[in-house]
């Protein structure tokens, strides 16, 4: 074991601060974070192997509802603060400062920063929702939003409007408050890249004691957890994909060997660090996710004219009804699909974020926030009035299995949806393989980030560090399918979103801290 002393500097104020590493077996972890992070993911895998699935989803999912339907308004309200915050930023003094100092220069071009926060960000989470969630507010698979009419011109202008809130300002807001609190603590203040540093202001020296280590105990475990679930559910729809083009049969083994190949290639980008790894393939995301969006657009362009418009403007009509948490009628809505997707946000925040403010050094404080705030909203509303337009237009007249059968199987929605298009058969292979590589990315950077995170800040660790992390977010994804199927991923889930409660509280005060550091700043 091995001490070492750095000196950072906060408000011209020196101070010491010490970490614990330990190097062994091609390892630098930080021993705190790193063996409890370790110690408590093999005792959450062992109680969920040892319970039965069902059991172990039932009183996870009673946590998970609890926390949602009692904090319901708080997660809301959140929501739209950090929405108002990160607008305040753009427009205050405060949007001059350069990440990283006044001559910082930037590591990366804006195309390929771009296609590295969308690809981590939720590129996937818009191929599994992009026809599934619209299609559900239509024709009330789970609730109507607003009270409307399921199945009217009402509900398909609302089914568009409701799935843009979800996937625009509100979940990239959270992002950016994380993304900019850590980029700016890291490159303007000196600190380690970790959740902890952003307390800073508010710890002072505790920030490296046991406070900090729980900070980012917190951080790793809803990092992990998070990215095991989506490579779980990635995998059942990449099968039901396969399945549903090839005429396979595959169940839980091919669902495995997704993970596997998944995995074993995002142990290979992560060897090669940020620039051969994850930002080759970032760029292999967005060209795919940009053919494969032309190919639609072609394909449905008359429905298309009308619904980008009905998308954006349904969006800015309802964002206020929809972000009022009180005194709603469609209350089992609200909770079901916002505050569950506002706790998904928050869980996932500390890999986005992180990963966000490690690739962002040298950009203003300005056009950070509306890169990161705005531009994905814009291209969401694009994606989404693609996609969620062309399956209400098909449901809305009847028109193949999403028309006469409405939503059966979430991972079946997207290739059901090319079903009834000119060359569906091209367009699905093409969206099972860009699954895959979002899913790839996801995996990689998400290793980079765990392994930043339990290795005291450091942003080069040794590889066989970042290869442990990918091949244990395979390994829990594969076993909790092996043994539980799809209830033990989602209780899974139902851990990760449960994270999603103190994470928020942890983000007002990211706010506070933020806001204290740019005080700080020379301008």
């Amino acid at each position: 074991m091995k001490n070492n002393t750095d000196i950072y500097s906060i408000d011209n104020t020196d101070y010491e601060i010490g970490q614990d590493n330990i190097q062994k077996w091609g390892f630098d972890v930080h021993n705190p974070v790193f063996g409890v992070s370790t110690g408590l993911i093999l005792i959450f895998l062992i109680s969920i192997l040892v319970t039965d699935s069902e059991t172990a989803k039932a009183a996870l999912d009673g946590i998970k509802w609890h926390i949602i339907g009692t904090f319901d308004a708080l997660f809301m309200w959140s929501g739209n603060i950090f929405v108002l915050f990160c607008c305040a930023l753009i427009i205050s003094p405060y949007g001059k400062i350069r990440i990283g100092g006044e001559d910082a220069k930037t590591d990366h071009s804006r195309l390929s920063w771009f296609a590295m926060l969308f690809a981590a960000g939720m590129g996937i989470g818009l191929m599994f929702w992009g026809v599934a969630e619209p299609v559900a507010y239509l024709t009330s698979w789970y609730k109507t939003p607003l009270g409307v009419e399921p199945n009217t011109a009402e509900a398909a202008r609302l089914a568009l409007g409701a799935t843009m809130y979800h996937w625009g300002l509100h979940p990239w807001a959270i992002y950016c408050v994380v993304s900019l609190s850590l980029a700016f603590f890291t490159y303007n203040k000196g600190l380690p890249l970790s959740i902890r540093s952003i307390f800073y202001p508010l710890l002072g020296d505790k920030t490296w004691g046991w406070p900090g280590h729980i900070i980012d105990i917190f951080a790793v475990l809803a990092t992990l957890f998070g990215l095991a679930t989506s490579l779980g559910l990635g995998a059942q729809q990449a099968t039901s994909g396969i399945n549903h083009v090839f005429g396979t049969n595959g169940g839980i083994g091919m669902q495995i060997s997704v993970i596997v190949v998944v995995t074993a290639l995002a142990v290979f980008s992560v060897t090669r660090g940020l620039e051969s790894g994850v930002k080759k393939l970032s760029k292999i995301n967005m060209i795919l996710a940009f053919f494969l969006l032309i190919f639609v657009i072609f394909s449905g362009f008359s429905v298309i004219l009308g619904t980008i418009p009905t998308t954006l403007f349904s969006y800015v009509e309802n964002i206020i009804p929809l972000s009022n948490p009180h005194g709603r009628e469609d209350e089992a809505w609200l909770q079901g699909w916002t505050v569950f997707y506002w706790a998904w946000w928050v869980s996932w925040s500390p890999f986005v974020g992180m990963f966000i403010a490690r690739i962002s050094k040298g950009r203003t404080i300005r056009e950070f926030v509306t890169a990161v705030l705005v531009i994905p909203t814009l291209v969401t509303i694009v994606w989404m009035s693609v996609y969620g337009g062309i399956a209400i237009d098909q449901v809305m007249n009847k028109v193949g299995i999403l028309g006469t059968e409405g939503l059966t199987e979430v991972p079946l929605a997207m290739f059901q949806m090319f079903d009834s298009l000119p060359m569906s058969s091209l367009l699905s292979v093409i969206a099972i393989v860009l699954v895959i590589v979002f899913f790839i990315t996801s995996s990689d950077s998400g290793s980079l980030v765990i392994d930043s995170i339990t290795a005291g800040g450091k942003i080069d660790a040794p590889a066989p560090q970042r290869i442990f992390w990918a091949v244990i977010e395979g390994l829990i994804a594969a076993t909790l399918l092996w043994v539980g199927g799809t209830k033990a991923i989602e209780a899974l889930q139902a851990g990760a979103i449960s994270t999603g409660l103190p994470f928020t509280i942890l983000l007002l005060l990211m706010c506070v801290c933020l806001l204290k550091g740019l005080k700080t700043e020379p301008r």
